[in-house]
């Protein structure tokens, strides 16, 4: 999780409510170098060399909890549940194959 960051995607926002966004969200926001270090430190860690099916933010592993109260730390149970990873995957495979299989 990379956590909140301003990019260039913000520029289709209504500006009248990136604006306020920008105010209300100033203390969260990260840089955009500061929200790839969580997903750098992933790709490149020798420790976490083989490390899948768990939830990291801000370069360390997420605290499973019973709900999220702030909306930026922590992970639910279901979302690493394996038997709803794998089903995730089957399906996202199954329409990735119809719509190749439509554009033929």
């Amino acid at each position: 999780m990379p956590g909140g960051i301003w990019t260039g995607l913000q520029k289709h926002w209504d500006p009248k409510v990136l604006a306020a966004t920008k105010v209300s969200a100033a203390d969260v926001v990260k840089s955009p170098e500061q929200g790839a270090a969580t997903s750098v430190l992933l790709a490149t860690a020798p420790e976490l060399d083989g490390v899948s099916g768990r939830y990291f933010e801000d370069c360390h592993e997420a605290a499973v909890v019973d709900r999220i109260t702030d909306g930026l730390h922590g992970v639910l149970p279901w979302a690493l549940d394996p038997a709803a990873a794998e089903r995730l995957w089957d399906v996202s495979v199954a329409l990735l194959d119809a719509e190749a299989r439509a554009r033929r």
